[in-house]
């Protein structure tokens, strides 16, 4: 039975007329196909684009419970989604219901092309995109999550395959009996929940992110030998600004990124004030058009790797990475971004991920439906999120340190929150303690003016409170400020310069830390200005400087 598309046919699955044919011929070479004849299995990497000029190709998901014919391609139509361009495994099997005639693209020559060709880039970006997100909405894809929502490991695991656009089933072992019969006749343990079952043939018991993307064909292997001329470390809107400038110039880029493309803004539920978008955009939706772009220009990323040391004795850099290996470089941007301070209140640790949470997606929204939630911070982010929980949330607390949000929040915002009768602003409140069993069930906060102590049943915390930089890996290459932010540009005295040991007899450019080559952007550098516009500006600048650095 092939699925009922929710977007229009002609924009999911489109046809070409005979000049955009022959463009893609001229790239590719026709060959017959036979009847059965399976053209691309799921899984495999760098697979080809497929375009059909006689007879039909089915796309089939395969699973353990058998095969779904997702679509029937016929004559001028085409083969690929978002994996064609990563080179990642493929979610869907291709396979001919009868003899015809294909035009073969391998993929090296489709990246040519879409750089090249912008009629044709435009329409199998826009069919790429659309058919991910048909796979995403309509849980087309191989992955099989079993786990509970008072389990902070399965938010994790749902939270990474969400943001790396990987679709999946879920099934609640809180809601569904027969799940947690079939895991207890199989002695499956509380602390090996999740359970994700991957391509329909690996079990992983509790497994890491970095296990998932492995078992999904997420990353291409690293060559350690290859120097690439640009190392972007994070994948945040600056990291991301930067690959899709670096890679569109010509130059050879790699992004690391220990989660998933986005960073702090992709967990924004939705970004009004940013150029181009008058009716806003979701933090993912923007992290993933921006991702596409990198994408097609060439950029290479691996997600679920993170950076954990940098060597930087010699002018060809080497970021180390988690659990063995090195990539080396020419020029390094480190776009690592900032984290949600932690609240000093009691019991915080036991409840992170069971109550206590850093970012507000449709997930978490999910969780909370229906019942009293607390968000504490005074920023955009915190804003963003009180609004986007008030829609499904029985009432919304803003508990602020200060004496309210102007000073802190952008003013479209502060209106929301005051038009909306769910959301309650808290001036001069914080919170000092939490309590529950296996989840949050109970929250102390505290007036600090008047002393004054009160409990609150609330099972949902969202903490936005300022930012801590992620720096430490950075083991003391360049310089910081005093509070872990990496100076750049102006901010580098000739003091520090000397104590660093510039050998340089130029200043560092703009955005360039206290060694050459090295370039700071977004929520880690010091000085930054905490804007989503601000961060990729940073990030596309950095790739001016980066040409200079790589001509010396």
């Amino acid at each position: 039975m092939v699925i009922v598309l929710r977007h229009p046919e002609e924009q999911v699955f489109p046809k070409l007329d005979d000049r955009q044919v022959a463009r893609l011929e001229a790239r590719g070479r026709r060959r017959r196909v036979e009847r059965g004849e399976v053209l691309r299995e799921t899984g495999v990497q760098d697979a080809p684009l497929f375009v059909i000029t006689a007879g039909h190709v089915e796309l089939v998901r395969a699973s353990s419970e058998g095969e779904q014919v997702v679509f029937v391609l016929g004559p001028r139509q085409f083969t690929g989604e978002m994996t064609t361009l990563s080179g990642r495994g493929g979610l869907i099997r291709l396979r001919a219901t009868e003899a015809g005639e294909v035009i073969e693209v391998p993929r090296r020559d489709l990246m040519a092309l879409v750089q090249t060709d912008g009629e044709l880039s435009d329409i199998l970006m826009r069919a790429f995109i659309l058919r991910r997100i048909e796979l995403f909405e309509q849980h087309l894809g191989d992955v099989v999550v079993l786990g509970s929502q008072h389990s902070a490991e399965t938010l994790r695991v749902r939270d990474f395959l969400t943001r790396n656009r990987q679709p999946h089933a879920y099934m609640d072992l809180d809601d569904d009996a027969a799940a947690q019969e079939m895991l207890d006749r199989f002695h499956v343990g509380v602390d090996e929940v999740p359970v994700v079952i991957c391509r329909g043939q690996s079990v992983l018991r509790n497994p890491t992110n970095e296990r998932i993307a492995g078992c999904l064909g997420l990353n291409a292997p690293l060559d350690e030998a290859t120097v690439h001329d640009l190392v972007i470390v994070g994948a945040g809107p600056a990291g991301l600004a930067a690959a899709v400038y670096g890679a569109s110039e010509g130059l050879d880029v790699l992004i690391l990124e220990s989660t998933a493309p986005g960073g702090q803004a992709g967990s924004s539920s939705r970004i009004e004030n940013y150029l181009g978008f008058p009716t806003g955009i979701t933090g993912q939706d923007l992290a993933g058009r921006a991702y596409t772009q990198a994408q097609k220009f060439g950029a290479q990323m691996i997600v679920a790797k993170a950076a954990e040391g940098l060597a930087c004795g010699q002018r060809r850099y080497a970021v180390q990475i988690a659990n063995g290996g090195a990539v080396a470089a020419r020029a390094v941007i480190v776009a690592t971004g900032a984290a949600y301070r932690r609240l000093s209140a009691d019991g915080l640790g036991r409840f992170e991920g069971s109550g206590v949470h850093y970012g507000a997606t449709p997930i978490e929204a999910n969780l909370c439906r229906g019942e009293e939630v607390i968000v504490v911070g005074g920023g955009n982010s915190a804003g963003q999120a009180a609004v986007f929980l008030a829609q499904g949330a029985k009432r919304v607390d803003v508990l602020v340190r200060s004496s309210g949000l102007s000073e802190t929040m952008s003013r479209y915002l502060i209106r929301r929150i005051e038009d909306d009768p769910a959301i309650s602003v808290r001036p001069y409140t914080e919170v000092v303690g939490l309590e529950g069993d296996d989840h949050l069930a109970r929250v102390r906060w505290r007036d600090s003016e008047t002393g004054a102590v009160e409990m609150h049943d609330v099972r949902h915390v969202f903490v936005m409170t300022g930012a801590e930089p992620n720096t430490r890996w950075l083991g003391g290459c360049v310089a910081l400020d005093g509070n872990g932010f990496i100076k750049t540009g102006p901010d580098l005295t000739k003091d520090v310069l000397a104590a660093a040991g510039w050998p340089l007899s130029r200043p560092p450019y703009l955005l360039e830390t206290s060694r050459p080559g090295i370039f700071a952007v977004g929520d880690v550098r010091a000085g930054n200005q905490k804007r989503v516009a601000a961060a990729v500006g940073e990030g596309s600048t950095a790739v001016a400087f980066v040409h200079q650095v790589l001509k010396e």
